[in-house]
């Protein structure tokens, strides 16, 4: 029934289902860091307190509607909310570009935006809700049941990514005497190789480890930061996750290769 469907209809179903959902992951970053219900008091300014409307709620056009300020008080509107909402959308477009109308497409989409939730909170309160991680390990275990990476590397994925961070944090506050790395990342990125399996869970680790090290020699060199100062690093997991997700299997292919 859905080949009988135009491709058009597909792709923008897909995007305006894109949007909606990225509606809701703005109420989940700035809601669970905050430990608040998703579902209750209803969406509210953050200045007067007046509930949002309808009308004020459409993904996108309400921020362009209202040019980004509250229509109540005038209050400014994070730039965020339309950011997460067209960034959610072109990761549907993009997971139905790579994977199709397939099992894995949905599974990996589900992943994605855990990982854009996980990118914002991070970003701006330097935490990763347990809520989040935890049960994103089992999820990645269970789906892995049905779509690849299967249920051995995912499992081993999970152990591996769990373990690689807590020794290295370990280590790391055993030699300096101070954390450089928070449990979090740990479970963060456990619930990576559960879902993408330990391929994929290694390359995401070392992208992630490249990024952050380049974006600290840049501060550093900018005089912005020095060698005390704590990076996101989950915000660098999240982005190298979603990157290993959708075009990662090529290059640990071709680097498998080498040993073939």
């Amino acid at each position: 029934m859905i080949a009988d469907v135009p491709a058009w209809i597909v792709w923008l179903f897909t995007a305006l289902f894109g949007l909606v959902i990225g509606s809701f992951l703005n109420v989940c970053i700035h809601r669970l860091p905050r430990r608040l219900s998703l579902s209750s008091p209803p969406s509210r300014c953050g200045a007067c307190g007046t509930q949002v409307e309808w009308r004020d709620n459409v993904p996108v056009l309400s921020y362009l509607l209202l040019a980004g300020r509250c229509r109540h008080c005038q209050a400014g509107i994070s730039v965020v909310y339309p950011i997460v909402e067209l960034a959610t959308m072109a990761l549907f477009l993009v997971h139905l570009a790579v994977f199709g109308l397939t099992p894995l497409a949905a599974v990996r989409v589900v992943f994605a935006c855990a990982m854009l939730v996980l990118f914002f909170i991070d970003l701006e309160h330097q935490i990763l809700p347990n809520v989040i991680t935890l049960p994103g390990v089992v999820a990645g275990l269970v789906a892995s049941l049905f779509v690849p990476p299967g249920i051995a590397s995912s499992l081993l994925g999970a152990l591996l990514g769990g373990g690689v961070l807590w020794a290295i944090a370990e280590i790391y506050v055993r030699v300096r005497g101070i954390e450089g790395m928070g449990m979090g990342d740990v479970k963060m990125l456990g619930m990576i190789g559960a879902f993408l399996g330990a391929p994929l869970m290694g390359l995401t680790l070392v992208l992630s480890s490249f990024a952050g090290a380049l974006v600290g020699i840049a501060l550093m060199a900018g005089g912005r930061g020095d060698l005390q100062r704590k990076l996101p690093f989950g915000t660098f997991l999240a982005a190298a996750a979603v990157f290993a997700s959708l075009w990662g299997q090529p290059i640990v292919d071709w680097y498998a290769g080498f040993y073939r």
